[in-house]
């Protein structure tokens, strides 16, 4: 696999799919984007878990690129080594205690045993991390706890994969906002809209659609929330635990981009516990 990394402990399952090989120019993207050191020292040796599974829609350039963003900006700056696996025996108690986050690198319709569920409930609550990237919201329709984790359900996206849409930053002087240098941006991506349990009541958002660029603003087909509160990345609290999404990398484009890999980072090393950021609703 191209990312490098273990893929983690147990190899023999069935899998669901075969995340495909980059090509090298695409890798070298990748690496030349992520960043050279990370904003803040991790307290301790930190360990995460990328979990890509699929039951539904495989993005696999998405995986792929997110999969060797990860394990690149792991190696580069010190803030975590990281883990790699689509079997759903990772989730098993032990083997999470050796982890201080779990990465949803655009897992879809994931069917987690009951005892997994509840493994990722202590962890998460219990002090450590939860990250989702791009899909990660469309893995939990029968399992409200987890949805409300993540902190909300895929509802479609109007905004296709092959248009360039704008984003504001909800909270401009938050320190993980700090990759966009205090001004919205533009983007080629999917990006979704969320229904409940969506809301702002339990969290920060980050970073929203820009709804007065003409083009980001114009798209009505297949819309449907009508308070017009299209939130792309979020952080909240769980328990004692930490969740960091964004809904940002539907392909290997997006890792390429050296603003959105240092979100990334930054948003891994929240939710690992190293860089203090408000998770409180405005």
């Amino acid at each position: 696999m191209s990312w490098g990394g273990p893929v983690g402990p147990l190899e023999a399952h069935a899998r669901t799919h075969t995340v495909p090989t980059l090509a090298p120019a695409v890798l070298q993207k990748i690496e030349a984007a992520a960043p050279a050191a990370a904003v803040v020292k991790a307290r301790k040796d930190r360990r995460i878990l990328v979990f890509w599974r699929c039951e539904g829609f495989f993005h696999g350039e998405g995986i792929a690129g997110g999969n060797h963003a990860l394990a690149v900006m792991g190696r580069r700056t010190g803030a975590y080594g990281a883990d790699f696996s689509d079997d759903y025996s990772v989730f098993e108690a032990s083997n999470l205690a050796k982890y201080d986050a779990v990465v949803f690198n655009n897992t879809t319709h994931l069917k987690l045993p009951d005892s997994a569920k509840q493994a990722l409930l202590d962890f998460v609550r219990g002090g450590k991390g939860i990250v989702g990237i791009h899909a990660a919201t469309d893995s939990f329709y029968d399992w409200p706890e987890g949805a409300a984790v993540l902190g909300g359900l895929f509802d479609g996206h109007p905004w296709g994969a092959g248009g360039t849409w704008a984003f504001k930053l909800d909270a401009p002087s938050h320190p993980l906002n700090r990759a966009w240098g205090g001004k919205g941006f533009k983007l080629r991506d999917e990006i979704y809209q969320f229904k409940a349990p969506y809301t702002r009541a339990d969290r920060r958002v980050l970073l929203s659609l820009d709804l007065s660029d003409p083009a980001t603003g114009g798209v009505k087909g297949g819309v449907k929330r009508t308070d017009r509160d299209f939130a792309v990345a979020w952080v909240k609290k769980e328990g004692a635990g930490r969740v960091f999404y964004c809904s940002l990398g539907h392909a290997d484009n997006v890792f390429q981009d050296s603003a959105v890999l240092r979100f990334y980072l930054d948003g891994i090393q929240f939710a690992l516990g190293d860089l203090d950021a408000d998770a409180s609703p405005e």
